[in-house]
């Protein structure tokens, strides 16, 4: 993978290594799952609830970083003193339907209404349970930049956020947002689309952000690639990742990696730090609820990864190091 934008044919958007949405001659077999009970893929009754504590929600050191897992993957972070907020997602479903789809398990800790004063909001792509229209429409009245990938920004623009709010980028094209702050747009390995006729329409992809004191990596979804490897070499070394480890499946592996890649990436990115996203608050495959997590600090013990595992809406400082909440025991 070469530091260059993403491969655009004119229609459509390409991985940066080949990749297959789903293996071949899987689709029979993941529909029968679907059809299927699968014990502990939900919890058996709502979880929660999980309260903020504002204190902290709304502390912002000039010199370290609060962050705030607020479920799958949307989290606060206050950075040297500036908020960013990624994948705002607060709707009920991970899905374009109220009463049909993947449903959340537990009420967000804090409403969108209660947030403290954001600087930034970056989308790493357009899929319902990143991107969520009654939340950005919301965001975007309070005049919160956002900063997304090629092609995001004309769904925004259809839904009345003005322009001079929407920063689109290409892989490896950056923002310098003054006063040290840096935002660079990186590759992934995954897909777009918010309807079976638009896949690929949209560009996808991964950030780093950049400020005086540090240096993080949110990863949004991607399956695992090389290209972690060179992301790290040329980004690297990250402070704190931020890294996907559910809805994993063997039938659509290219665009999900799941606990142990994830972890195998991390180390590729050169993290201190890891956060895991994208578990815990909606069923999108069919393991247990519970597994990635467990799965992922088997295999992080293993490799020597330190990790920072909050409850949803907890806020942990990154100078305090690796913290493991078992919250899902409870």
């Amino acid at each position: 993978m070469q530091q260059t934008g993403a491969t655009f044919d004119g229609k459509h958007f390409l991985n940066p290594v080949p990749t297959a949405m789903m293996q071949p001659g899987a689709m029979l077999t993941v529909l029968k799952e679907s059809f299927k009970k699968h014990p502990g893929r939900t919890p058996e009754k709502l979880l929660g609830p999980f309260e903020v504590d504002k204190t902290k929600l709304f502390a912002a050191s000039a010199t370290d970083v609060n962050v705030t897992w607020l479920g799958h993957s949307t989290v606060l972070m206050a950075i040297d003193g500036k908020r960013f907020l990624t994948d705002p997602v607060w709707y009920q479903r991970a899905s374009p339907f109220t009463g049909v789809g993947p449903k959340r398990f537990f009420e967000a800790p804090v409403s969108v209404a209660d947030l403290p004063p954001l600087d930034y909001i970056l989308l790493s792509h357009d899929h319902y349970d990143h991107l969520d229209k009654g939340t950005l429409r919301y965001l975007a009245g309070k005049k919160i930049p956002i900063i997304t990938m090629l092609g995001v920004g004309k769904r925004l623009r259809d839904w009345g956020v003005p322009e001079n709010q929407i920063t689109e980028l290409d892989w490896w094209q950056q923002k310098d947002l003054g006063a040290g702050f840096k935002i660079i747009a990186l590759p992934a390995r995954h897909f777009s689309g918010r309807w079976i006729n638009d896949r690929f329409t949209t560009l996808w992809g991964s950030f780093a952000i950049q400020s005086p004191n540090h240096n993080i990596y949110f990863g949004a979804d991607s399956g695992y690639y090389e290209g972690f490897k060179k992301i790290g070499e040329a980004v690297g070394p990250f402070d704190l990742t931020l890294l996907e480890i559910g809805a994993y499946n063997e039938h659509w592996a290219d665009i999900h990696m799941g606990p142990e890649n994830a972890a195998r990436a991390h180390l590729d990115l050169r993290g201190k730090l890891m956060l895991p996203l994208h578990w815990g608050t909606f069923a999108l495959a069919f393991h247990p609820w519970t597994e990635p997590i467990k799965r992922l600090l088997a295999d992080a013990e293993k490799k020597n990864i330190q990790l920072i595992v909050p409850a949803p809406g907890e806020t942990r400082t990154l100078s305090e190091g690796s913290y493991t909440n078992t919250w899902w025991e409870r």
